[in-house]
Parts: C-alpha cells; structure tokens; sequence
C-alpha cells in the first residue's frame, strides 16, 4: 500500500532526494512524498507499520527525536503504532520512544507523548488511479450503468470495463470517475463534470481498506436488493467498506483466422467464436519470479498444459502447467507451453501445444478486453500535456511527469496495434525530436506489449519504445526495455 500522508499545514511529508532529511515541504503527492505502507502486525489497535521512502530506505527515529530516512540499527528504530481516528487522520506513535510523529510546518520530529492535532496526518491514496472497487460484505465488485446512470454493486468478477473507476483527488476531496467519465454525485445520478456535489471523502485504512462521506457525513454504501450504491446512515454489517484495487488487465486472443480463443463445456479450450464474450475473456497474471504468464477465465481456473499437448481450462495458480513463456512480435504473441512447445490450433480448432517452433498457425492477436482508454505512470509521473505547452498553437506537447493523467483514448486498428487519441479527438503525432505532440490529423499505428502486473511497453510507429525522460519529455528512442520504458496503466 502505497500514501502520502499530509500534516495540520496541508504539507506532505516529504524524504528528500539528497541526504536523509525529511520535511513536510511538498506540496503535491510526487514521488518524494510517497511512502510504501508495510503492515507488520494487524492484530488489534493500533497496527504496527513501517514506512519506507522513494529511494528505499525506511523513516526512522533517532534518540534524541530526530526523523530521518536510512537503515534502522533495530527494527523497533523504525516501527510505528498506526491508529485511526475517526475524522480519518493517523497518528503515528515510534514503538521504542512511544512519542508521536509531528511536524512544525518545516522540519518533522518525534520528541513528545503527549497527542494534540500536531500529530494528525491524513492519509491520501498513492497507488495509480485506475482501481475497481470490490465490498468484501457482499463479495462484489462495484459497476456504472451508464442507461440508468447509477452505480450497482452486483458483479463477482470485474472482466468488463464498466467496472473500473478513476480516483480524482481534488482540494483533499475524492471524486469516483466512470469508465465512460461521468463522475458520481451525492444524488446517486452519473454527472458530466466533477463539483461539490461529486466530492467525497475518502476514510483510509491499512490494507487499500476505504469508505466514502459526503460532507454531511454520510456514507456510501450499497443498498436494496441490487445493490444500488448510494447515501446512507446506517449501513450494517461493515457494508460501507470497499477495498481499493487495481483495474485487472482482461486480455482476448484472436488466431489469423479472426476467431477467439474460447472455453466450451467449462474447461475445452477452443477457438472458433468470432465475437468477444465471457468465455472468450482471460485474466492475464504475470509471475514477476520467473515472468511466465497465466491466463485465468472467468470461473477461477487457469488455461494448462495437459497430456498429450492438450490445452485445458482446469488449473490452478501453484502449478507449473499453468505458466506460459510469451513472445512478442509488434503487439502479436507467441504463447510457449511447459512441454517447450508453441500454442496452435488443430483444423477442428482445439488448442495444443505441440509447434517446436513459432510460425503463422501459432500466431495470437492480443488485444486488452476491458480499456477503452489508458492512464499512463512511468517513473517521474503521469503522461498528458502540461500547462507550460497549452497556449500552443501546433499542439500541445506530452510530458511523462505530472502529478495527474490524461485520459488516452485507444482506437483499436487490428490485435495489438492501436491508434491512440487525445480526448479531444486529435491524434497523437510524432516529431522530428521523437517527443509526441497531440494535433494530428492521422493515425499513427502503436503495439502494445503487457510486460507485467499493470505494465505495458509501447512500440512506437518509428520502431522505438516510449521512454520516459528526466526531464519530463515524453520521447520514442527505446532501444531496449529500461525501467523507463515501462508503464503502470
């Protein structure tokens, strides 16, 4: 779990990039003022937590109070009491000296026990902004109904993309952005435009655990038979609960052919549907040990490779068969079984692994199921245009480290090559200098390739991988897959 975490001035706690100085100078959740949430305990109240920093060290205590970023002598050094209060605001109480984390607008500091609202710090969500939002009470996944304008909490899985939401933090307010960007209002109706009637506020707990308040107090939570997500004052049973997650990456399969990978009697791996459905839908896991791959449909099973080179839907996560070495050829891929042999399709159209080498028949089209659109986080930040580039006439330019995203329309050209558009129906295009400015009248042509949990590299149409610039151009002149070549999506 990733927080800024913000003091009684509104300056966020801050580790510096040079020394092991912390302050609360940042105005604005960057990179500096994001730390990594590790839970050491979670029985009871308080919780014990450590906090670490952007460069990897962990916040710490000295003896005589000094807070500072580094490697603690003992773990109890840097190891925190987390308690919640019921405004939302944590406190954070050193284990070994018992006094309280605080700051005096600058410098922060842990010399006294006593607690007083110097100590409160509000917690504000840092993992990337495009979440779906899953009740553990009713064990489902909340959806927009752009018909009814509303949003239900009703579905078990969350492969269709009306389930994902957008987090827009704006003035510490909360505002839940649709898939198709309308935002949700105290009225329980989707509205065009985010406003105060579209704020909530978002109560943090350990573990991506949150609820949402009007400023009335009141609280969301699903109500009635559907699951209507709406205002309320009473909700039973923990229902007001969501916890926040990351939107899944739901992928389709096409062969050469045009038809779709499809499960049949529940576990028979086939191809021969030409449109997308449920069935024809996975789950694409990456194993970020051994960077195999596993495809999960919608009932929990995972594609595996069986005797007698047969492909079937009936594995499960902890087994080998289950894990898929993938080729990537401009957004097409190659899917490699444990046998060592390539994924294809015999002429009635099942599924085996028996091609020693990869050729047309063994071809799949990838194209991501449930994104109409992509928010893109590199290393220094968002993608989208800054203000510096507004009053362009020729287009505005796009940076790789701002502290919000801009909505990147995908217009899907054939599996895995995509036109990407600005949401003003301009085309991105492509400079002498490599950076990418947002005026073009054309398409141009982009391969996606996922390259983890919620990352994506991105073949520009000069052959290149976007990569995200220090200095905050966004530019095509990755040769090879560097960290700054990868995207959080």
């Amino acid at each position: 779990m990733q927080v800024g975490l913000v003091n009684w001035t509104g300056g966020y706690l801050t580790g510096e990039c040079y020394g092991d100085g912390v302050t609360v100078l940042g105005s604005a959740l960057g990179k500096k003022q994001t730390w990594e949430l590790k839970v050491t305990t979670k029985g009871g109240k308080p919780t014990l937590v450590a906090l670490i920093g952007h460069q990897g060290q962990r916040l710490l205590v000295d003896a005589d109070g000094t807070v500072r970023c580094g490697q603690p002598a003992s773990d109890k050094q840097s190891q925190f009491l987390l308690e919640v209060h019921p405004s939302g605001a944590w406190t954070l109480q050193q284990l070994e000296s018992k006094k309280y984390l605080e700051s005096d607008g600058e410098d922060v500091f842990c010399i006294t026990q006593g607690l007083t609202s110097y100590h409160m710090w509000m917690p504000q969500l840092a993992m990337h902004v495009h979440v779906v939002l899953f009740n553990p009470s009713s064990q489902l996944y909340a959806r927009a109904d752009p018909e009814l304008s509303r949003v239900w909490v009703d579905t078990p899985v969350p492969f269709w993309e009306d389930c994902s939401f957008i987090l827009r933090f704006r003035n510490g307010a909360c505002h839940l952005e649709t898939f198709n960007h309308k935002f949700l209002s105290r009225s329980e109706k989707l509205v065009k435009k985010p406003s105060a009637e579209t704020a909530f506020h978002m109560n943090l707990r350990p573990g991506c655990l949150a609820f949402f308040t009007d400023r009335d107090g009141r609280i969301l939570y699903p109500q009635g038979s559907r699951g209507l997500l709406c205002l309320g004052d009473s909700p039973a049973d923990k229902e007001e609960w969501f916890v926040i997650k990351r939107c899944p990456q739901w992928v389709s399969l096409k062969t050469r052919a045009k038809k779709y990978m499809t499960i049949i009697c529940d576990s028979e791996v086939y191809v021969g549907s030409r449109k997308v459905t449920p069935m024809s839908t996975f789950q694409y896991e990456v194993d970020p040990d051994n960077k195999t791959v596993r495809l999960r449909y919608a009932n929990f099973k995972y594609l595996a490779q069986r005797q007698f080179q047969s492909v079937v839907a009936d594995g499960c996560c902890t087994e080998p068969e289950t894990g898929f070495r993938v080729l990537w050829r401009h957004g097409k891929v190659f899917l490699r079984a444990c046998n060592g042999r390539y994924l294809g399709t015999l002429p009635v159209g099942l599924v085996v692994a028996r091609a020693v080498d990869p050729g047309p028949g063994e071809e799949f089209g990838l194209r991501l199921a449930n994104r109409s659109f992509l928010l893109l986080r590199g290393c220094y930040g968002y993608v989208g245009t800054g203000p510096a580039s507004s009053s362009s006439s020729r287009g505005e330019v796009l940076q790789c480290n701002l502290l919000e995203p801009d909505c990147i329309e995908l217009l899907p050209c054939r599996h895995g090559v995509y036109h990407l558009q600005t949401r003003g129906r301009s085309f991105w295009s492509l400079t002498p200098e490599r950076t990418f400015k947002t005026c073009g009248k054309f398409a141009l042509n982009f391969c996606l390739e996922i390259r983890g949990n919620n990352l994506l590299a991105i073949l520009a149409p000069n052959g290149y991988y976007l990569r995200g610039d220090r200095e905050g151009a966004l530019v095509a002149d990755g040769e090879e897959l560097l960290e700054e070549c990868l995207w959080e999506f």
